[in-house]
């Protein structure tokens, strides 16, 4: 199924948004491989397992594959097509659970790609990573590949909703060794080896570093905004 979904669906994209892709050699062919990328949209899971040269594994919300109806089967069948992992969100140990499900995708041979900003950047900076990103590459013994992906926040404007006709560039770096940095159960060595990969992220992007965690607004800060926004449009 999911071999189908690339061979239909890939070609459509290529031809539709003509994305640019640099370095997609630098993605193995064969083996375990964690893909860390920056974080604009939510198209950014789709537009990289459709220009891999493999597919490539990413975390979904379960909600995406428990729909009901033409509908729902159509929704699970697509994000179960393109290779998305079901997580769900929500529990306390939500975060460890999606790491888990990661590490059984590497453990397997396969690509898994991860966003170490943990949610997407909501004004184009680059935000410090978190150090799942270094958890699963040094426990699941592969290199990382990072990723820069520019314009698919012109695609999908304000990260999620409709999408755009835009021009995406997609940039695969050289695969990076982090077992150099020491071993996964220590926290110094996670947190050098996240801090290499945003490094190289941020030489793909060319994005200002925000130095920060990428935390999301408070719920009421997201309600009046939702407000302000619907007002706005009638």
């Amino acid at each position: 199924m999911r071999f189908l979904s690339r061979l239909l669906l890939a070609p459509l994209a290529r031809l539709v948004f003509r994305p640019r892709v640099i370095g997609r050699r630098n993605v193995p062919k064969h083996g375990g491989v964690l893909i860390a990328s920056n974080h604009l949209a939510f198209i950014d899971s789709i537009v990289l397992t459709l220009v891999a040269r493999r597919s490539v594994s990413f975390m979904a919300k379960s909600a995406y594959f428990t729909g009901r109806g033409f509908t729902g089967r159509l929704q699970r069948a697509f994000f179960s097509g393109v290779g998305a992992v079901p997580v769900e969100r929500g529990a306390g140990s939500a975060a460890q659970d999606a790491l888990d499900a990661g590490l059984r995708v590497l453990e397997a041979g396969d690509a898994f790609s991860i966003y170490p900003e943990g949610t997407r950047s909501r004004d184009g900076r680059l935000y410090r990573g978190r150090t799942g990103v270094a958890w699963l590459a040094l426990t699941a013994g592969v290199p990382v590949v990072p990723v820069g992906l520019i314009g698919t926040d012109e695609m999908q404007p304000g990260g999620k909703g409709p999408i755009r006709f835009a021009r995406v560039t997609v940039k695969f770096g050289e695969p990076l060794d982090l077992s150099s940095f020491g071993p996964a159960s220590s926290g110094r060595a996670r947190r050098e080896a996240t801090d290499a990969v945003m490094a190289a992220i941020q030489r793909l992007t060319g994005q200002e570093e925000a130095g920060v965690y990428n935390e999301p607004p408070p719920a009421n800060v997201r309600e009046r905004v939702t407000r302000i926004l619907h007002r706005e449009r009638r």
